[in-house]
């Protein structure tokens, strides 16, 4: 799947949380939701790629989606 479509998908995501929440770390429990998503119903061939492109820059990641990715990253010790 190439990246473009990931960060896409990804970022769908990432909206469908940041809208979530209104408390005051309602983008840390964003964060945390977008990552879980991810880690729960995503191919590992796909997190894989999502977080290799993250480790890039990862342009066209939404900031919450990135800051998940990087999370997702560092559960996985990369």
């Amino acid at each position: 799947m190439s990246p473009d479509k990931l960060v896409r998908m990804a970022n769908q995501i990432g909206t469908f949380f940041a809208h979530q929440g209104h408390e005051p770390d309602a983008d840390e429990t964003a964060v945390v939701a977008i990552a879980k998503h991810l880690d729960d119903f995503w191919d590992p061939s796909m997190r894989r790629a999502i977080v290799a492109h993250g480790a890039t820059g990862g342009a066209g990641l939404d900031p919450l989606v990135k800051r998940a990715v990087d999370r997702l990253a560092a559960e996985a010790g990369a």
